[in-house]
């Protein structure tokens, strides 16, 4: 095969159920992935207010086992995994030895010696590739279950409702960010209480052979309460309302978690040294002393929709840069976030703009997130 031809397009195991839904699909990192089913403002509507359903398992699971596995990821990573009770999860990132974020990760305790680390698609095989280096030394195996996993997640008000129609898991005691293992319209699944939309819901871990009956199961069980199959395009949407941030774009490796306002995921307290320690005390103390750029929500005043990379402007300069941009199907106007120069990032900050193909369209300074659910 010549370097010129295009790779092959991984599939998940749902992919003839989605295209048997009639979805748009689209590549994403190198996968074949549900774009939207129907219209993504409905879908995105039906998370919102009812529930939805997404296939995920393009993203990257590796599991991490062993005598040195808490150790391991304590070092490798920025968090203190070591301290997360077995049966929970933890927000965490892995970064370079200079700081930079490598990727944002969400990191399950299994069991005592047993964690899974899950990593965004794009970025998956360079976490593999850093926990596997930085595992030597540490009695720690470090293995990609990318292909072991099928994900499905179910968000949204009635989720709960939803998933405990199917199943005897206790989800009243399952809190946010926590994980069992149960079963689910028969098929054995990892549980999790997580998700990327800002919405209460559920992220099912299961093998890859058990997903079309495990999506066929949750597609009947929500009929009643208006589930709807949902695709990539409204979960970007729905995370862009809930202030949440996507690898690539609020997050690179040309900035390090303090530079992203997340400084609170780095523990410098935890035992040992981390790769990236000393870049990041450094990072610290310089976003304490003179902050960069910071993140904020904007939001337009008139309807043209800013896109990743337009400038942010005010007064004639340009002092910020767009991450992200959509119209919000929530408060029916375009938003974006941006990186703002601090003297610009406070709520309510008059006269700035975003140059959007050389028109400076008013914006208003707000805090993030756009979207709060009510408890």
């Amino acid at each position: 095969m010549s370097s010129t031809e295009p790779t092959e397009l991984r599939h998940t195991a749902l992919d003839a159920l989605h295209r048997s839904l009639g979805a748009t699909m689209t590549d994403f990192a190198g996968w074949d992935m549900p774009l939207r089913y129907g219209s993504e403002r409905d879908e995105h509507l039906a998370v919102r207010t009812k529930a939805g359903l997404f296939d995920l398992s393009h993203m990257g699971e590796i599991t991490v086992t062993g005598p040195q596995a808490a150790a391991l990821l304590n070092h490798a990573l920025v968090g203190n995994i070591a301290s997360v009770g077995v049966g929970r999860a933890r927000y965490t990132m892995i970064c370079q030895a200079d700081g930079g974020i490598l990727d944002d990760l969400i990191v399950y305790r299994l069991a005592e010696t047993e964690y899974m680390v899950v990593a965004n698609a794009s970025n998956a095989q360079v976490v593999l590739d850093a926990l596997t280096k930085r595992a030597e030394g540490f009695d720690a195996e470090v293995r990609d279950d990318r292909d072991a996993y099928a994900l499905i997640a179910v968000q949204g008000p009635e989720s709960p409702g939803i998933l405990k129609s199917l199943t005897d898991a206790d989800l009243d005691g399952l809190k946010y960010y926590a994980g069992l293992p149960g079963t689910v319209a028969g098929v054995p699944a990892l549980i999790a209480r997580t998700g990327y939309t800002g919405e209460d819901g559920f992220e099912l871990f299961v093998k890859p052979e058990h997903a079309v009956q495990l999506w066929q199961a949750l597609t009947e069980a929500g009929e009643g309460v208006g589930l709807v199959p949902c695709g990539l395009s409204c979960r970007d949407t729905l995370r862009l309302e809930a202030g949440m941030p996507l690898y690539g774009h609020e997050l690179t490796t040309a900035l390090t978690p303090f530079d992203a306002g997340l400084g609170r995921v780095v523990k410098f307290e935890k035992e040992g040294d981390f790769v990236g320690r000393e870049a990041l005390a450094e990072a610290a103390s310089r976003a304490e002393q003179n902050p960069p750029r910071v993140l904020v929500g904007l939001i337009a005043e008139g309807r043209r929709v800013p896109r990743a990379g337009y400038p942010v402007v005010a007064g004639g300069a340009v002092i910020g840069e767009v991450t992200s941009g959509a119209p919000s199907p929530t408060l029916g106007k375009p938003i974006a976030i941006a990186y703002v120069d601090a003297a610009h990032a406070a709520p309510g900050t008059e006269g700035v703009g975003v140059d959007i193909r050389g028109s400076h369209e008013p914006y208003q300074v707000v805090a993030l997130p756009f979207y709060k659910r009510q408890k």
